[in-house]
């Protein structure tokens, strides 16, 4: 399943929360853990020779600034480069303090760019990382590197929140009937086996999103323009189409879902149960996890209605965005 993690690490709790994740799987899985940090020495350096006309007069030298460049430069890759170990020492203690076979990558260069390069050249399996870092403030909601990393990627990601553990934990999956939400449902199955994991799979549908646009139409169509387009059937139509086909469709996903938990031994109602909601997907999920302790939320990345390009669906990412627990997909 996941035999190659890659864990990425600034030290902040978020990340550690992600590591610990990775090694409870691993732990499990027979997995390698890869722990990396990524730092930006010419960042510092360009941004130095940025800063120096506002030095000193002293140092406005010609040879004394090429002397601070050197000094500087030098402190900067060494400095930066002996966090980054630092890091990943925090990173091989846990490991091996859990037996987890584990390795160290550590990269210079703008750290999502190196990151999103590291993890499309090599064979990982699942990306673990924080949702915020070092960097964030009360106003945080996701970190810089964390979102630019999570759109750019195809491989799975576990993005950390808390600390709460999978084992015995409770796992909700949305299902839109996409071949993405059925390979998270695969694999909450997958943990539900391993970690006595509860599993609820969740899909809503939107009917009022549908009245609203009907409604809208109306406004502003001319009565001649009704007549042609027969508004008043077409509406008719639509409506009982709405009331009985949105839930029906979303339903018969559950039950494909819901078998394929049967066909691997979990009961439903005990292991695996199921529930269809209504309202806008998001929001729905969001008030339904309300007030429940939830171990992770896993989505497709995309939904039903993806089209080359889409890095992420609309539902998925105010979901990580939002949701207070863990989340992956």
């Amino acid at each position: 399943m996941y035999k190659n993690i890659l864990a990425l690490l600034d030290n902040s709790d978020y990340s550690l929360w992600g590591l610990d994740r990775a090694i409870e799987l691993a732990n499990e899985l027979g997995s390698t853990i890869y722990g990396t940090h990524s730092y930006a020495a010419r960042l510092h350096e360009e941004r130095f020779i940025q800063m120096e006309p506002g030095l000193p007069e002293r140092y406005q030298a010609p040879d004394e600034l090429e002397r601070q460049r050197q000094i500087h430069g030098e402190l900067i890759e060494k400095g930066l480069g002996i966090i980054s170990d630092s890091y990943l020492d925090v990173f091989q203690e846990r490991c091996d303090a859990k037996g987890v076979p584990n390795k160290r990558r550590v990269m210079e260069g703008k750290n999502y760019s190196s990151l999103v390069k590291e993890i499309e050249t090599n064979s990982y399996d699942l990306v673990t990382l924080g949702i915020r870092g070092l960097g964030e403030v009360k106003s945080s909601q996701v970190g810089s590197v964390c979102e630019r990393v999570t759109r750019r990627v195809n491989t799975d990601v576990l993005i950390a929140k808390n600390g709460k553990t999978l084992n015995g934990g409770h796992i909700v999956v949305g299902i839109d009937g996409s071949q993405q939400s059925y390979a998270a449902m695969q694999t909450a199955i997958d943990f539900s086996k391993r970690f006595g994991c509860k599993v609820t799979a969740l899909a809503v549908f939107d009917p009022e999103f549908h009245y609203r646009v009907f409604h809208n139409i109306a406004k502003v169509l001319s009565e001649e323009a009704g007549k042609v387009f027969k508004f008043k059937d077409q509406e008719k139509l639509h409506e009982e189409i709405i009331d009985s086909g949105l839930e029906k469709i979303y339903r018969d996903h559950l039950n494909s879902a819901m078998e394929m938990a049967a066909r691997e031994g979990l009961t439903n109602g005990n292991a695996a149960k199921s529930e269809v909601l209504s309202g806008k997907p998001f929001d729905a999920i969001l008030n339904w996890i309300e007030g429940k302790d939830i171990a992770l939320l896993m989505l497709g990345k995309v939904g039903v209605h993806y089209d080359e390009g889409l890095d992420i669906g609309s539902n998925s990412e105010f979901l990580f965005r939002h949701a207070p627990c863990n989340v992956t997909w």
